[in-house]
C-alpha cells in the first residue's frame, strides 16, 4: 500500500508540474543526427520553440557551447526574465558514445543524474533541432524539445520541416510553445 501512495503522490506532482509534458511509457527512441559533428556545432544557439520546461521562464533563452581540452563541452545556458536579470547556468555536455556522437548527456550539478540532449537535427549553420527524455521509473517519462537556431529568428519553412521530424519523433507538436526573442539584444549581456 506504501508503494502505490508513493506512486500516486509522484503522478499528482508530475500532473501539477507546471507546463512539463508527461506520457505514460517508455521514452521513444528517435533517429539522431547522422555524422554529428559536434566542433561545427559549438556556439550560440537562440530557442525559436519548445515544448514547456519548468526550468525555463524567462525570454531570449540561449545556449553557448565551448570545446573543452579533454573533448566535453562548456554549456552555458541564459534567459533574461521578468524583473529584467539575466539567469544563467553553467554545465559540462559529453558524448556518451563515440559512435552515437549526437547523443550527449548533460550535467549542471553533482550528484544530479546527467541529461540526455539528442541532437535530432542540425545543419550546424541556422538550425538544430534537440530532444531530451527522461524515464521515470519505467511507468511514463518526461520530455523536452527544442528547434534552436543561430539567430533569434527561423524562417516558417525550415520551422515546419522541423515540425514534421518532431512529429515522426513522437513530440506533441501541440504542446509546443513558441519563444520571445524581442528585445534581447539591447539587453547587456544578452548578445
Amino acid at each position: 500500500m506504501k508503494a502505490f501512495q508513493v506512486l500516486f503522490m509522484l503522478l499528482l506532482t508530475a500532473a501539477a508540474a507546471d507546463g512539463q509534458s508527461f506520457h505514460p511509457g517508455k521514452c521513444p527512441q528517435p533517429p539522431v543526427q547522422e555524422d554529428f559533428n559536434v566542433t561545427r556545432y559549438m556556439g550560440t544557439w537562440y530557442e525559436i520553440e519548445k515544448l514547456p520546461a519548468v526550468f525555463e521562464r524567462g525570454k531570449c533563452n540561449q545556449a553557448t557551447y565551448s570545446l573543452l581540452a579533454d573533448g566535453t563541452v562548456k554549456v552555458h545556458n541564459s534567459e533574461l526574465v521578468l524583473n529584467g536579470k539575466i539567469n544563467s547556468i553553467e554545465g559540462v555536455a559529453k558524448v556518451k558514445n563515440s559512435s552515437q556522437p549526437a547523443i550527449l548527456a548533460v550535467s549542471f550539478f553533482k550528484g544530479v543524474p546527467d541529461s540526455p540532449y539528442w541532437v535530432l537535427d542540425t545543419d550546424y549553420q541556422s538550425y538544430s533541432l534537440v530532444y531530451s527524455c527522461s524515464d521515470v521509473f519505467g511507468l511514463f517519462h518526461v520530455d523536452y524539445a527544442w528547434i534552436l537556431a543561430r539567430t533569434r529568428v527561423l524562417t516558417e519553412d525550415v520551422i515546419s520541416q522541423l515540425h514534421d521530424e518532431m512529429a515522426s519523433a513522437g513530440v506533441n507538436l501541440n504542446r509546443l510553445t513558441v519563444s520571445n526573442q524581442t528585445g534581447c539584444d539591447q539587453t547587456t549581456g544578452m548578445k
